[in-house]
């Protein structure tokens, strides 16, 4: 009986897997990464990220705080600007970003989110944007410098 009951658990359990929502994730038809093998893309024609800033220091601040700060940008390009993923160098940093893409000539907003709870001293995080620009990495950067809430 045992022996029958596994593998019919096994194939549930890959079959459940298998089947998640994929909604939640970007289209590859909206993605066109100018790095790629074919040297014809022409880069007169791609998105163009451009910030007001690329670093943010939120100064000194006590152990536990959350901080936000919003980077804004522009497509200065002349296509679409797609960001497909935003990855932060820790968990205690949470980026949020727009899934939509974003048009020639319209702004955009990256929101930053640093939970300083178990860091202490000087802080730099990083937060690499992957994006059909070329390059297609841009790195936002925040920094703190955090202190003990006893020491204040």
């Amino acid at each position: 009986m045992k022996s029958k009951v596994f593998p019919f658990l096994f194939i549930l359990i890959a079959l459940i897997a298998c089947n998640r929502n994929s909604n939640d994730r970007l289209s590859t038809d909206l993605v066109n990464n100018p790095n790629s093998a074919d040297t014809s893309v022409s880069s007169d024609n791609l998105p163009i990220f451009k910030f007001e800033n690329d670093l943010h220091d939120f100064g000194k601040v006590i152990e536990g705080e959350k901080l936000t700060y919003s980077f804004k940008f522009k497509n200065i390009g002349k296509s679409d600007l797609v960001i497909s993923a935003a990855n932060a160098t820790c968990g205690c940093t949470v980026p949020d970003f727009p899934r939509e893409p974003i048009r020639p000539g319209v702004e955009g907003m990256i929101t930053i989110t640093f939970n300083t709870k178990g860091k202490m001293g000087f802080q730099h995080k990083t937060i690499t944007l992957v994006a059909n620009t070329q390059p297609n990495n841009y790195v936002l950067t925040v920094k703190a410098t955090v202190n003990s809430p006893e020491n204040n």
